[in-house]
């Protein structure tokens, strides 16, 4: 009796305890209506996409959480760089793309126009730089170079000393490919902990120097031997930071090294050729066969006997007499299919998405635009050209512009005074640089606009001119030239079709009001 009046108040107890706030609190599960010692109110938020399921387990296999640095490790970049090398060098888009992008990046080349108060000055390291970057080619490394950040991730330019240089200033860029900036420790031997792969970092994390390889990895005559043979292989040389430009784009905060740019669309440029080379070998095999004999007997039936799979030849124009029982029939060739094109045009557009670039550029057709989609497609494609001309100017041009200043100032008599002073000085000196304009599809639309933005003082001739790649001095100064030379030689200021466009203009408007 005692005992079950004993289980009777137990099992009250329990009860009692459960019904209290603060136990069911404490037996509350972690997620939402869970409060914490303090107290509070505790949230755990539940995102899809961060549960892993048995239909997405495959899909997310290979995500972690590497170090921007370990996850473009030297080994992963030799493979993409491997890759993507190949598929630039065979696949006529991947080609046409890459180029494509470092034509209209860097086109005939950036031009020089300073900026200080000294006019003649100006004038005169704008003519020494371009003399000087015509005899050393600067336009098409610096082309080479944005090509190079397409295949191959990065580009690297040493700032070096070329006395067969056509110039008083005997500063050269030498590009060299990204194999050649790399640790070159022993085998078993551990990299210090402020280098990346070849970048030295201070403690700051910022390079200050580079170690770069003598020879080439890749050399035909062993790695590093070169053509002939022989030679370190592990050779080096640290070069400072002010000595090297490195061309790359980080992706990631802290990234030191770049990957290719087409580096996601690399299994797609695969999967379009090998689908193209399908359809290629499905319709060869249907054109393969001229003709086919086939019957409608049943095995063993009415049909004359014949040998499976014989051969006959044919001769043109030829009548003949089949066996009996037999037709003549031919393979019907079905490919390419009426999906051929729309897969290429849709794989060509996933492909130039990652690099900014509108489908008909990448394809090299806009049989299917008109001219209010060329243009809004454009737009994001001219944007992201601008930010790699930023890109490249701070990288390579200023850096390049200083280190030309810095040697001219030591030829003498060949810079102004002035401008020797400002560069031993080291301020920085102002200077601004003009790239290639972009083409207007419609010239006269983009005149007329470009002549109303002019008279309501909405833009400047500097800003017009920038966007057509020309220095506005130099060209108003033309323009005073031919003149001048018109006023001369007594030729009209103005052509007959400017006078007449004007009176043209106003007998429109009446038309127009009056048929109002």
């Amino acid at each position: 009796m005692l005992k079950a009046i004993a289980n009777i108040m137990s099992r009250a107890g329990r009860a009692t305890s459960a019904a209290s706030p603060s136990a069911a609190a404490s037996r509350a599960p972690h997620g939402r209506g869970a409060r914490g010692a303090s107290g509070g109110r505790r949230l755990v938020a539940k995102f899809d996409s961060a549960q892993t399921t048995p239909d997405n387990r495959r899909h997310w296999a290979n995500a972690d959480g590497l170090s921007p640095n370990a996850a473009v490790s030297p080994e992963v970049r030799r493979i993409l760089r491997n890759r993507a090398r190949y598929e630039v060098a065979n696949n006529s888009y991947a080609k046409g793309i890459a180029l494509t992008l470092a034509n209209d990046t860097v086109g005939t080349g950036p031009r020089l126009q300073m900026l200080t108060g000294d006019a003649a000055a100006n004038r005169r390291v704008e003519e020494l730089f371009e003399s000087w970057a015509e005899a050393i080619d600067l336009p098409g490394k610096l082309r080479t170079m944005r090509l190079a950040r397409a295949e191959s991730g990065e580009a690297f330019g040493l700032l070096v000393s070329s006395p067969g240089i056509d110039s008083p200033v005997k500063l050269d860029l030498r590009l060299i490919e990204p194999e050649q900036v790399a640790t070159p420790w022993r085998v078993g031997m551990r990299a210090p902990e402020n280098e990346v792969d070849g970048v030295v970092l201070d403690e700051h994390f910022l390079p200050v120097a580079y170690r770069v390889l003598r020879h080439h990895p890749g050399d035909c005559g062993g790695w590093g031997g070169g053509a002939g043979g022989g030679g370190d292989p592990a050779a080096f040389d640290t070069l400072p930071a002010a000595s090297v430009l490195h061309y790359f784009r980080p992706d990631r905060p802290g990234q030191m090294r770049g990957i290719p740019d087409i580096t996601p669309a690399l299994p797609l440029f695969a999967q379009l050729r090998r689908y193209t080379l399908a359809v290629i070998a499905a319709a060869e095999t249907a054109a393969d066969f001229a003709a086919v004999l086939y019957t409608d007997a049943p095995a063993n039936g009415e049909a004359d006997p014949l040998e499976p799979m014989d051969e006959v030849e044919l001769e043109k124009r030829m009548a003949t007499v089949l066996p009996g029982g037999w037709k003549l029939g031919q393979v019907h060739a079905e490919q390419p299919t009426t999906s051929y094109a729309e897969f290429k045009r849709e794989i060509l557009n996933e492909i130039a998405r990652c690099l900014n670039m509108p489908f008909n550029v990448a394809a090299g057709n806009s049989s299917g635009y008109n001219y209010a989609s060329g243009r809004l497609d454009h737009q994001t494609y001219f944007k992201s050209l601008r930010v790699d001309q930023h890109h490249l100017r701070l990288a390579v041009l200023d850096r390049l512009l200083r280190a030309w200043l810095d040697e001219a100032t030591l030829v003498e008599g060949l810079l102004p005074q002035s401008m020797r002073v400002r560069s031993w000085g080291g301020a920085a000196t102002p200077h601004t640089w003009f790239w290639d304009g972009v083409e207007h599809v419609d010239p006269a639309k983009e005149a007329t606009a470009q002549a109303t933005r002019l008279a309501n003082h909405t833009t400047t001739l500097a800003h017009e001119y920038a966007r057509q790649g020309r220095d506005w001095e130099d060209e108003l100064r033309q323009r005073a030239k031919e003149l001048a030379l018109m006023a001369e030689l007594g030729l009209p200021l103005t052509t007959t079709a400017q006078q007449e466009s004007t009176p043209r203009r106003d007998e429109e408007q009446e038309t127009e009001a009056h048929a109002i």
